[in-house]
């Protein structure tokens, strides 16, 4: 089943996007001149701020609509922003679903929107009728009960697939961790919380909150300012005034003492670390700019001291950096990487040292120019761009800038001593009081943390404290991969049965996101296998081996499988490896493992683990590691259930694995000996 797994991945996994790579630092030349363009503005009667930046070398036009409301929580119902976000667009007063999508389709335009704002872009010469639909779909949606049982369905199976993702997991403890759970940044969207929502709910959140009174409409390009004024006037001077309620939250607090807070992903092969600590920087603030350059000396890019330690001088990861903004809310400091299990003590230990180099030491004039090389370029770059004067124009309003902030900032940036980056880096670089996140294995993590002398507090996957988790159970006397692998041949029908077993078929649905699938596999013990994924009845991907080799053909293309791929799919095409595994000399038995809160005996052979269920001997997982799409080493796990007699043997029913998304699939159809003819391997 494993080489389905890789497959599967290849269909749904998208290569991750990798960090830009910096390029060598041009010599700075004499600090140039800003003349950042003054925006046209004007405001509606009920509130509505409008910002228009005139810009006719294109014949496009951008509008973007933002509601500028203060952060809130939703308690118990969690998930109603976001269902609004998922109805909004589906339909308004005058127009249906399709009618809306047609006509933007018509247009070539691009219109979306969401719990706090909506956006569009086309044409100019279209551009009366594009806003005349943004403006229609934001002011005039239509939410129906059809569309939010969809819409929520949707969001349920994401929030399933989350459940077994590292990265996924990592950000939501260390928002719960670094916020609280009853704090806007802390919360997060459950199963429970988004049950509790209603319909009724999602009309109430939009009209409390999608109001006029802190909202900006921001329009970037090839328009008027007077057909401007006296469209948005026609199409929004009846947006009835309000304003959204405002809460007061107590803002987190950094913990007393460096410590680990750590939750146990026994799936994982990389270690998620952030070390964080909570910040209210404003960019109004006089540390703000030297603030900027300390995180840009320390980890801004592939010339931060994080990036150059960890990747360039140890080879730990792919990238490490750090992050920090100006906001007028409180925010976080963050310093994080992705590390093999191996090296995560290690990788905690040179994290905390480079903080605290930032705030012992001067950094040298030299990084201190670059860093202010990069940041002058950007800001010169991005400044001849409509959208970013747009932008500042917006930031500007929101964050109470004076209004020369743009004009000054070259001077500012360079303006900046190391004594000011020392002064920043001590204020905002908390390495005496970090809260150091790492989401990994506890089995392969934990005795290299422990003997590091940090504290370490444990939390499960949803930052709730629990218990150390128990690593390395002692295996029973006796007990060894042999012994193991016998019982799991007894369980399933015995070894007499299954040597009886020369072809299995099986036929499994499920859904992804709404769209039905259905898996097809047959497997002899002459070493051919297919496997074929169907969705809506189109193939998708179909792999076959036999006696001359293999292939695979994924969405129209065919690839010849070669080499160790070829190998090791042919291994492992017959109905039960585990009738030949027991007598390969690199099988072992690793331990005891946690498996969905359930105790199993871990086998190991190559990259491949097998897990088979302490108490009753079924297989209820495999992982195998391999290196994705972009380089970086992936475990991909499946996980059985559910095993029901077929002709005397026992089959699990059902099947479920991550590839990016979480699938869960159901045996519709299983057959032992029949179903299976040597046409279906050619």
């Amino acid at each position: 089943m494993k080489k389905v797994i890789y497959l599967l991945a290849g269909l749904f996994l998208s290569t991750t996007a990798m960090h830009a790579q910096d390029r060598p630092m041009p010599k700075p030349g004499p600090s140039p001149t800003v003349n950042v363009g003054k925006p046209e503005a004007f405001t509606l009667k009920n509130g509505l701020k409008v910002i228009v930046v005139e810009n006719h070398k294109l014949p496009r036009v951008t509008f973007n609509l933002s509601l500028d409301n203060a952060p809130y929580t939703e308690g118990d119902k969690k998930g109603v922003a976001d269902m609004v976000s998922a109805l909004m667009g589906s339909g308004t007063k005058k127009m249906s679903k399709n009618a809306f999508n047609e006509e933007v389709d018509y247009l070539g335009a691009d219109i979306r929107f969401w719990d706090s704002g909506a956006a569009a872009s086309g044409l100019s010469k279209y551009s009366g009728r594009i806003l005349e639909l943004m403006a229609d779909g934001a002011l005039n949606p239509v939410f129906t009960q059809e569309e939010f049982d969809k819409q929520k369905a949707q969001i349920l199976e994401g929030l399933k697939s989350e459940e077994k993702d590292v990265k996924s997991v990592a950000r939501r403890v260390t928002d719960v961790l670094t916020y609280g759970k009853n704090h806007p940044g802390g919360e997060f969207v459950s199963e429970a919380t988004l049950n509790n929502v209603t319909l009724a709910d999602v009309v109430q959140n939009y009209d409390t909150y999608f109001v006029p009174g802190k909202a900006y409409l921001v329009i970037v390009g090839d328009v008027k300012l007077k057909d401007v004024k006296k469209q948005v006037t026609k199409l929004f001077g009846a947006w009835e005034p309000g304003t959204a309620p405002t809460v007061a939250y107590s803002d987190p607090q950094d913990v007393q003492y460096t410590q680990v807070n750590f939750i146990d992903m026994p799936n994982a092969v990389q270690s998620e670390i952030s070390v964080i600590n909570v910040v209210n920087l404003k960019m109004t603030d006089k540390e703000y700019f030297a603030t900027l350059l300390a995180n840009q000396i320390l980890g801004g890019g592939g010339e931060g001291r994080l990036f150059l330690n960890l990747r360039e001088a140890h080879g730990w990861t792919y990238g490490a950096y750090s992050s920090i903004a100006g906001n007028k809310h409180v925010g976080a400091f963050t310093s994080s990487t992705s590390v093999r299990n191996a090296v995560t003590d290690s990788s905690v230990v040179e994290i905390l040292n480079e903080l605290k180099k930032m705030r012992a030491d001067l950094v040298s004039a030299e990084d201190l120019k670059n860093a202010k090389a990069k940041y002058v370029g950007n800001f010169v770059m991005q400044i001849e761009k409509p959208a970013t004067v747009a932008r500042y124009a917006l930031l500007t309003q929101t964050q109470s800038l004076p209004e020369d902030f743009y004009e000054n900032y070259i001077k500012n940036i360079n303006a900046v001593t190391p004594e000011d980056v020392k002064a920043a880096a001590n204020k905002f670089f908390l390495a005496d009081k970090s809260r150091i996140v790492i989401v990994g294995k506890a089995a392969d993590v934990l005795p290299g943390l422990e003997k590091s002398k940090i504290p370490v507090n444990y939390f499960d996957k949803f930052g709730k404290p629990t218990e150390k988790p128990t690593v390395n159970k002692p295996v029973p006397a006796g007990v060894t991969a042999k012994t193991v692998l016998d019982g799991y041949i007894k369980a399933v029908g015995g070894e007499k049965a299954l040597k009886a077993v020369k072809t299995i078929y099986t036929k499994s649905t499920g859904t992804v996101q709404g769209t039905p699938l259905e898996l097809t596999t047959k497997v002899s013990v002459e070493n051919k296998q297919l496997v074929e994924m169907k969705a809506m009845g189109m193939s998708m991907m179909k792999q076959v081996v036999n006696e001359k080799g293999g292939y695979m053909v994924q969405q129209g293309q065919k690839v010849e499988l070669e080499g160790e791929d070829l190998a090791e799919m042919k291994a492992s095409a017959v109905p039960f490896e585990e009738l030949t595994l027991a007598s390969k000399k690199d099988v072992k038995l690793s331990g005891i493992e946690s498996i969905n809160g359930t105790d199993a005996y871990a086998v190991k052979n190559g990259t491949t683990t097998f897990y088979y269920d302490v108490k009753t001997g079924y297989k209820i997982a495999e992982a195998h590691e391999a290196e994705g799409p972009d380089g970086k080493k992936a475990t991909q796990t499946t996980y059985y259930s559910d095993y029901k007699d077929v002709k005397g043997i026992k089959v699990p029913h059902k099947v479920s694995m991550n590839v990016g998304i979480e699938l869960d699939l159901t045996v519709v159809e299983a057959k032992i000996n029949e179903g299976v003819t040597p046409a279906d391997f050619q």
